[in-house]
């Protein structure tokens, strides 16, 4: 049933491995190492996928090792989950010692007691399958969940719905002064609605006063033969004006660039600037700061005691003996997730309140309790202290780029291939693609690329007007004649209305033929659940094959951005018809100049796609465009 178990520490060596096809599983493993194990994702559930593989793993956090079992996915295997507790117990038992020690040299001989833990186990999930299924005890049952304050606010609360039902139904009490009025019968009913309809259309003295005739003048019969004029709205305009207020033509002539910035010409050279994350502290943070101060200032009391009393004790068992052996031992403790619970829950409410989704903040803590269960904590270790260094760990990871991705470099190689380097941009409604595309277009220019836009936001009323705009400002900050007469900036359009992925097709061509350096493809913005929008912009990828895609998103946005992220991907994986489709390639993170030391957005938009984050902006100029600082985002979240 199982492929191949191995035991190996978090360091990637094998200390032992039963392989019972044959064949070599290490990429399965790497898989695994790579992309659960390194970034601590899928903790809870211990179970990966990849391919027709399925590999179902435990963590000893104790020795610092991996247990793992490689299997068929279409077979479901109940009692892996024992199998590996059992392994851990039987590992542990013979090989602590050696373990502890790191001495990964020796041969380690398991053969046997693998045997004998794999029959029991699966003996015991044999057994549990013929025997009949046993009833729920009271405890597991749901009527036991309900506690005794949940059913008497129940009761209140039915208490409340049948008071409300018979004070709807419950009539008016009679009066005592005024006596019973007798039954009515139907004739007494049809006489009073008669006396009534009779009132109705009988018409009184004073409405027969209050009616004269009134005589029209010749003006107002012509009036009424004439009908209701039309209003005129003030500065509406007409058709005569619409040939004055067309701006579709690209009339550059008629156009003055009152301020141009050449201060911006140079600062963009080479690689892009670190990002630098500033923390308003002062104001709205001065009372969390306070506190740090007063934990900070307790922690290092205790500390100063706890060292006195290692003097002293040191000093006392100077002499050796037995006693200061066991105080050695007991120095030493073993958390448990009972002891890390409640400084993960305030490390969870910290995450939030930075901007991170609550989904993901959950997965970090668990990843922390997991990698935390079971280590030994040192004489002058704290636990809150020991979660918010694992903590930090954990998000530097899921930050630290798993592939590099160097515009410059790969734009050079396509250039000396022969072919322009494309970039499509891609994000919802309103998160500034255009003005993004913008600054990175100006980023190319100032490393010598000449750019093509490529105008396929054909939805969006003044979409390529913004775009037309942004090339004349970039065109006159670099100039043809301080480039050998090259036009650094085109804009490639086709007006309203048309098919996207054919107008990127054509841009592309265009490049190819006039030799220009790399192509930024504009898109239009659409909603995630949008499934035509989503289609289409599956299909431009798809038809286009571009060297990057690129998801623009802001950086003010919190649980809004893993659902945003998630159904991305996944409509451009479903969407496209190829085998292995083109996904998100990076992240773009804008308007992160508007919110002080929230950077969450940043670790759930990495988490959710494995992506790094190519660019951030933070401001209106062309010139604010940065990269990510790991650390500084890492420090500013941990604050």
């Amino acid at each position: 049933m199982l492929d191949f178990v191995v035991i190996f520490t978090k360091g990637g060596v094998v200390l032992w491995n039963s392989n019972e096809s044959g064949k070599n599983y290490a990429s399965c493993i790497n898989s695994l190492i790579r992309g659960v194990i390194l970034e601590e994702r899928n903790t809870e559930s211990k179970y990966f996928e990849e391919d027709h593989l399925a590999v179902q793993f435990k963590l000893d956090n104790e020795l610092d090792v991996v247990y793992a079992a490689v299997f068929q996915k279409v077979i479901k295997l109940n009692y892996l989950d024992n199998f590996l507790a059992d392994m851990q117990s039987a590992f542990q038992e013979k090989f602590s010692g050696i373990a502890a020690q790191e001495r990964l040299a020796i041969d380690y001989e398991f053969e046997q007691e693998f045997r004998m833990v794999l029959s029991a186990a699966e003996e015991a999930s044999a057994k549990q399958g013929k025997a009949p299924k046993a009833m729920r005890s009271y405890n597991e049952s749901q009527k036991s969940k309900k506690t005794v304050a949940s059913m008497m606010h129940d009761d209140k609360k039915a208490t409340n719905t049948t008071e409300k039902r018979v004070n709807i139904q419950e009539s008016p009490p009679a009066s005592k002064s005024q006596p019973a009025s007798p039954p009515r019968t139907n004739e007494d009913i049809i006489q009073e609605n008669r006396r009534k309809l009779r009132e109705k259309l009988t018409p009184t003295k004073k409405a027969a006063v209050d009616v004269k005739p009134t005589k029209q003048s010749a003006t107002d019969r012509e009036k009424e033969k004439a009908g209701k004029k039309p209003r005129v709205w003030d500065l509406g305009g007409n058709s005569k004006d619409a040939v004055l207020l067309d701006r579709s033509k690209d009339a550059p002539e008629d156009v003055q660039l009152q301020s141009i910035n050449n201060e911006l010409v140079g600062t963009m050279q080479g690689r892009i600037r670190d990002l630098d994350v500033e923390s308003d502290s002062d104001g709205a943070d001065s009372e969390a700061s306070d506190d740090s101060e007063q934990e900070e200032k307790q922690q290092q009391q205790q500390h100063q005691r706890r060292t006195q009393q290692q003097q002293r004790n040191q000093r006392k068992a100077k002499s050796g003996g037995l006693l200061s052996y066991f105080k050695g031992i007991v120095g030493a403790k073993t958390m448990t997730l009972n002891d890390l619970q409640p400084a993960l829950e305030k490390m969870r409410d910290h995450l939030i309140s930075k901007n991170v989704a609550s989904e993901i903040a959950a997965k970090l803590c668990d990843s922390v309790a997991t990698s935390l269960d079971g280590k030994q904590m040192g004489t002058f270790d704290s636990i809150a202290n020991m979660v918010k260094e694992a903590l930090t760990q954990s998000l530097v990871r899921i930050l630290s780029p798993k592939r590099r991705i160097d515009i410059i470099r790969d734009a050079l190689e396509s250039k000396r291939n022969g072919r322009p380097y494309t970039i499509i941009f891609c994000g919802v409604n309103g998160v500034g693609k255009s003005t993004n595309l913008a600054k990175i277009c100006f980023w190319l220019i100032e490393n010598d690329f000449n750019v093509l836009i490529a105008a396929c936001d054909t939805f969006r009323a003044g979409a390529v007007e913004q775009l037309r705009t942004h090339t004349r400002h970039l065109n006159a900050l670099h100039p043809a004649e301080k480039h050998k007469q090259r036009t650094m900036v085109q804009l490639y359009e086709k007006g309203y209305g048309k098919d996207a992925a054919g107008i990127a097709m054509e841009a592309i061509k265009y490049a190819h033929d006039t030799k220009v350096d790399v192509v930024l493809v504009d898109t239009a913005g659409r909603m995630q659940d949008n499934e035509p929008l989503m289609r289409s912009l599956s299909k431009l990828i798809k038809v286009n094959n571009p060297d990057l895609v690129l998801f623009v998103g802001e950086a003010l946005v919190g649980n809004e951005a893993v659902d945003q992220l998630v159904k991305f991907n996944q409509s451009l994986a479903d969407y496209s018809s190829n085998e292995n489709p083109h996904i998100i390639d990076g992240i773009v993170l804008t308007k992160f100049d508007t919110i002080d030391d929230k950077v969450g957005a940043a670790i759930s938009m990495t988490y959710i796609t494995g992506q790094p984050i190519v660019f951030v902006g933070t401001g209106q100029t062309y010139a604010d465009l940065k990269a990510i600082n790991v650390n500084a985002v890492v420090n500013s979240l941990m604050k």
